[in-house]
């Protein structure tokens, strides 16, 4: 509509369904292979297909860490030691058939809720960044942290393309150039606030991380997420084969 001139925050789908492919599980192992692929031409490509929704994206960062999951049962190891337990989850597409593929029961429960129902036994557990678990005092009722990395959000700066298309161009590269700059400053701000609370959290809970030989269980369960919504069209096959290829993956669907 034009009444602003850009913001930042969540709704990416809405913007193009393809940034649905940053969320898939287990795609990135760390957040610095996610900022690659958003700084690189998979990543541009993705962008300028939000000017299909009058919007003009610059640059992508990262929203936050790698996502974890905390639970009051077991540590996590191995893919095996999912089923079964009860897992909070926002009710996104992504996360929600991930889990049920990785044999856990996702939960429905406003974030607003969810210490209570952990406290109380409601779930088992939830996944968040370590900002999160941390702000929201999840640790104090939780056991186990396991550092699955399993999911990154996407962070992009949204920019109403009425707007920047009726800018001189000298200042058209002005916006572009200071957005790629603070972008790099705020993910540079996330990943160390990141690294900080997940000390916190290693004072409050048992952290344990995952075997490379266990991690390929997690991603070979979750396949089928993948395809999923390459089937449903958010993303196309070559996208996804393009950002395995980026991401040292591409045997996985071979």
């Amino acid at each position: 509509m034009g009444l602003i001139q850009g913001y930042r925050g969540g709704l990416f789908a809405q913007a193009n369904p393809a940034y649905l492919i940053y969320t898939m599980p287990f795609l990135f192992t760390t957040p610095e292979q996610a900022i690659d692929v958003m700084e690189g031409e998979l990543g541009q490509a993705i962008n300028e297909g939000a000017r299909e929704s009058q919007l003009h994206i610059p640059v992508t960062g990262v929203a936050g860490g790698m996502r974890q999951l905390t639970n009051n049962v077991r540590a996590v190891n191995q893919v095996d030691d999912l089923r079964g337990l009860k897992i909070r989850t926002p009710p996104l597409a992504p996360t929600l058939r991930a889990f049920e593929a990785l044999g856990a029961s996702p939960q429905q429960v406003p974030y607003t809720e969810t210490y209570m129902a952990l406290r109380t036994g409601v779930v088992d557990g939830q996944e968040n960044p370590p900002s999160n678990i941390a702000d929201m005092k999840f640790h104090e009722a939780q056991e186990y942290m396991s550092l699955l990395n399993w999911q990154i959000h996407p962070d992009p700066f949204f920019i109403s393309a009425q707007w920047y298309d009726q800018l001189p161009e000298e200042l058209q590269m002005i916006v572009d150039d200071v957005a790629q700059e603070t972008m790099t400053r705020s993910n540079e701000i996330w990943l160390a606030s990141e690294a900080n609370y997940l000390e916190t959290l290693g004072e409050h809970m048992s952290i344990n991380g995952i075997a490379d030989e266990h991690r390929q269980g997690f991603v070979d369960a979750v396949v089928p997420v993948w395809e999923h919504f390459v089937e449903r069209g958010d993303f196309s096959q070559e996208q996804l084969e393009q950002l395995l290829a980026l991401t040292d993956q591409a045997e996985v669907l071979e």
